[in-house]
């Protein structure tokens, strides 16, 4: 299954002076796979290492961090002789063995020509319990599920993303339904791996909502086994109440819908947790929009979105059904599958930091907002073909931005400083002929 992370990871490779790489990002979204299979086509062998449950691997860790001595550890481990400059080093679940993590440093430091990939589900809580993190001494690679591109590949949909990327807007308008009917099984199978993979062998909508249900599961499980005792129950009614907080007309997250009289600071850990997982993404709102976008986030006042469409359209218990009906599938839960779909692909835009916008009466909100350095952007998403956007018109009407992105079931279409977008083009954001 071809992933386009792949790519950024022979761009490390080919670094003069690169640091042991980071792959974040939530269980079962195949950094494992990743890593693997980067050792396979790239180099001669590779050292793969799980410290998940490794008593051999904590006892050598325990003593001191020597880089010569751990190479000598790892060697006899493994049974294989560690070429530097032809073997690839992969840690994985690093964080179950917190000195692993710490030697990361003196391997920057004392022993660079040594090719290290690291990964780990839990990274982010680790750091929050003190781990001894190798500030400055490592790079970090974001992994999330399956874009909607790497989905249509899966589904061997290859020529259908060749044009996506050549920008010939009368041809992909003439494969329209492809895209559309592609963008609905997007929505019910979402971008977890096992599940694309599953479905793109048996298109068993069944069974990939069975792996969907046994990854839900999975979370649940790490709920209590990793979270502290105390805030388990915070975070499952937490978890539980994000698909009735995106279904409310304002998605603006409301800690009373997780329990009547619920408050902030009751849920702060538990939020923290989830967001550390990679589960959840936390999209602020912006007072104003204004370059950098960052500098006017209201930490206050934010939406979230799950880490992937397929899961959240399991918990809500979608019916495949609805695949067959029309675009109903796009307007369901008052466009909020849409919504977690579009923000899903911006995700995956490197770089790229998303925030909404709302006036200050609450009367006027923009779903996304994006910056590109030099301008702030706009995003609209709609769920349909219905092009009224009063909101979107407000703010173009004071701010005057030089271009404002309209995410729709339309056809691409520019008009003056208006780009309408299909939903399914949306990850192509960042290379339109227009630019941004």
């Amino acid at each position: 299954m071809y992933r386009t992370a792949i790519e950024e990871l022979y761009r490390w490779k080919a670094k003069r002076n690169k640091k042991p790489l980071i792959i974040r990002g939530a269980r079962q979204v195949g950094k494992t796979w990743l890593m693997k299979e980067f050792g396979r086509v790239a180099f001669e062998k590779t050292v793969y290492i799980s410290f998940d449950n490794n008593r051999s691997m904590k006892g050598l860790f325990s003593a001191d961090l020597n880089v010569e001595r751990i190479v000598t550890g790892l060697e006899l481990y493994s049974g294989q002789k560690i070429d530097p400059e032809n073997t690839l080093l992969i840690f994985d679940e690093v964080q179950e063995v917190p000195t692993a993590l710490t030697s990361l440093k003196y391997f920057n430091e004392n022993a660079p020509q040594y090719q290290i990939i690291s990964a780990g589900s839990l990274l982010g809580v680790a750091l929050h319990q003190g781990t001894s993190f190798p500030v400055g001494k490592v790079e970090f690679l974001d992994l999330y599920p399956l874009s909607f591109t790497e989905f249509l590949k899966a589904m061997d949909k290859g020529r259908y993303v060749e044009l996506l990327q050549q920008n010939d807007f009368d041809m992909i308008a003439t494969f329209k339904q492809t895209y559309v009917d592609m963008l609905k099984y997007y929505y019910y199978v979402g971008g977890m791996p096992e599940v694309v993979h599953s479905f793109s062998e048996t298109k068993d909508f069944g069974e990939a909502r069975e792996i969907q249900q046994r990854i839900l599961d999975a979370y649940e499980q790490d709920f209590s086994k990793h979270a502290p005792h105390g805030v388990v129950p915070r975070i499952r009614m937490l978890w539980n109440s994000i698909p009735a907080q995106l279904t409310k007309e304002n998605k603006k997250f409301i800690y009373g819908l997780i329990k009547e009289g619920a408050r902030a600071k009751e849920y702060e850990q538990a939020m923290l947790w989830l967001t550390d997982c990679g589960l959840v993404h936390k999209v602020h709102r912006v007072n104003a929009p204004s370059l950098p976008l960052k500098a006017y986030e209201d930490l206050k006042a934010f939406k979230l979105f799950f880490v992937d469409i397929g899961l959240l359209s399991c918990m809500v218990r979608l019916n495949q059904g609805t695949l067959l009906d029309g675009n109903e599938l796009f307007k369901e839960f008052k466009g909020a599958l849409t919504e977690q779909y579009v923000l899903q692909q911006l995700r995956t835009l490197k770089g790229l930091e998303a925030y909404y916008w709302t006036n200050d009466r609450g009367s006027a909100e923009i779903d996304f907002v994006v910056d590109d350095e030099h301008k702030v952007i706009p995003i609209e998403v709609k769920a349909e073909t219905n092009l009224k956007a009063k909101s979107l018109k407000m703010y173009q009407e004071k701010f005057r931005p030089e271009l404002s992105i309209r995410a729709s079931m339309a056809d691409y279409r520019r008009e003056d400083r208006l780009l309408n977008l299909p939903l399914y083009m949306v990850e192509m954001m960042a290379k339109l002929p227009t630019g941004w």
